[in-house]
């Protein structure tokens, strides 16, 4: 779960981006995973869908790293976050990411996708 104010808008990247609403300072924790909220998938589960809800999976899913049995779905925003190669979130941890550097008011929010993949991502169809 985000655990700062964003909000969705227009990406110069892809699609739809998240976008910081105030100034967020280095350092600051800016998601945690919260199992309350984000759900784990099991894989077979996952596996087992077709049509449009394979596809929604395969776009705004990942896997979880410390248990290949599980892919990650975020239930809030994040998961409308765009990657880049110069992120300014990032992960300290599987289950907890900071701001790598001062970010403001407006700037979209990026993280590097390669973190949840071995081998360079991909997202979860293309696999």
């Amino acid at each position: 779960m985000l655990l700062i104010d964003t909000y969705l808008d227009k990406s110069p990247i892809q699609g739809m981006g998240v976008f910081a609403k105030h100034d967020i300072a280095k350092g600051t924790v800016m998601w945690r995973l919260d199992e309350r909220f984000d759900r784990l998938i099991e894989v077979h589960v996952y596996e087992s869908m077709t049509g449009p809800v394979k596809s929604y999976l395969d776009r705004y899913c990942y896997p979880r790293r410390s248990d290949p049995r599980f892919i990650v779905f975020e239930a809030d925003d994040a998961r409308y976050m765009n990657h880049a190669d110069d992120p300014n979130f990032g992960f300290v941890s599987e289950n907890e990411a900071v701001a790598l550097r001062d970010v403001t008011a407006g700037e979209e929010l990026t993280c590097d996708y390669n973190v949840f993949f071995e081998d360079g991502f991909d997202f979860l169809g293309d696999r």
